[in-house]
């Protein structure tokens, strides 16, 4: 290019942005929005329909708020990380999209990643005290759960953000993880110099006990606490253990998963924040207990006793997981396309209503509800 941009007058700037083409980039105009499906610190998710094709997708728009120019480091990561990632029980990225840059818009393109649409996400489903899952499609579900980590770890990927409304499933029944926004690749240590990840990940009531402890050198186990949080979910309909902080979160997991001690979790006490943390004493291990009203079958219980263990280099890892016996004993994981086709509707966590009057109460011992702490909340009823 003979005249720089910058050293153009602002006139002649403009029309040369206006004209700018990008072959590799189309514009999001192609699409039709057909309506508002998520919301969150990740920014917004439209229903959208090709004008031409008719295909229906969804646009998850990229935040640019916060960027001075350049694009975001965070976005590129998820882009690069759902290009690697091919599965089937991972959500399809299918494009990048972007608005026209005019005076309106300051010439600044706001950018859209494109994905295949999936009707449902999981915590839309179980809001809705008229979608049953049998014994077989909850085996379904986690199945399908655990072949996408099984798929994405073994791709040396964390997704660091497991909980219901990241796992979508299509009508057809097909479960995709979705939202990698706060995924990110791991190693394993080099000259045994210890990684340093950050902590700050996952949703509060799905984070690990290594994280709220401070631990930085963390790989796969904590996605493999939030399969287990998202797998009790099946049963309670509820997010089990609702944390209004780090430390309530880190006691209910204590009153759950028993004592957090060096005789349990073995250097467990070199951890950042374990003696900045109040750990209650003397607790017994009832995750079973706690969880045998809800869940009745006795394979259920102790792979969710499996994935909620504390030390994180103890709790089963997804291949494990996928060969327990409880997926192969009868009933046996059975499709859940039959199920889903008694509902016509989409059902979305951002979507859900508000807890109506007249639903099922919690068990009165039980502490009542709150609102999700991610987004509007659509979770009906507290367990723990």
């Amino acid at each position: 290019m003979a005249t720089s941009i910058t050293s153009m007058n602002p006139k002649d700037r403009e029309k040369f942005l206006e004209e700018l083409e990008f072959p590799f980039c189309d514009e999001v105009n192609k699409y039709e929005k057909m309506a508002k499906i998520g919301q969150g610190t990740f920014g917004e998710v439209f229903k959208a329909r090709h004008k031409k094709t008719k295909k229906i997708v969804a646009l998850k728009k990229v935040l640019m708020e916060n960027e001075k120019e350049g694009f975001p480091i965070t976005a590129l990561r998820e882009i690069r990380i759902l290009q690697l990632l091919k599965h089937e029980n991972v959500v399809n990225l299918i494009e990048i999209c972007r608005t026209k840059v005019t005076q309106l818009n300051k010439f600044k393109s706001t950018f859209y990643l494109v994905f295949d649409f999936c009707e449902h996400d999981l915590a839309g489903l179980l809001s809705n005290a008229n979608v049953k899952f049998s014994l077989g499609e909850i085996k379904k579900v986690m199945q399908q759960l655990l072949n996408g980590l099984y798929f994405i770890h073994s791709n040396k990927i964390l997704h660091r953000d497991m909980k219901a409304a990241n796992v979508l499933i299509t009508k057809s029944g097909v479960l995709k993880l979705a939202d990698f926004g706060l995924a990110r690749a791991f190693s394993l240590n080099k000259n045994n110099q210890p990684n340093r990840y950050t902590n700050r990940v996952v949703t509060l009531w799905y984070r690990p006990p290594e994280l709220l402890l401070g631990e930085r050198n963390y790989g796969p186990p904590v996605d493999m606490w939030g399969a287990g949080c998202i797998m009790a979910e099946m049963w309670t309909r509820s997010p089990i253990m609702q944390g209004n902080t780090e430390q309530h979160q880190l006691t209910l997991i204590c009153q759950l998963c028993g004592s957090i001690v060096p005789e349990i979790w073995p250097d467990v006490e070199k951890l950042e924040l374990y003696n900045k943390m109040e750990l209650p004493k003397g607790q017994k291990r009832k995750v079973k207990e706690r969880l045998k009203p809800y869940v009745k079958d006795p394979y259920a219980c102790d792979l969710l006793d499996k994935l909620l263990t504390l030390d994180p280099s103890k709790r089963v890892d997804a291949d494990a997981a996928l060969n327990h016996d409880f997926f192969w004993t009868d009933p046996m994981p059975c499709e859940l396309s039959k199920m889903l086709g008694q509902h016509g509707q989409s059902m979305f966590e951002f979507l859900a209503p508000p807890r109506r009057a007249g639903r099922p109460q919690p068990h009165p011992a039980l502490p009542q509800p709150k609102p999700h702490p991610s987004a509007d909340s659509s979770y009906q009823d507290r367990v723990f």
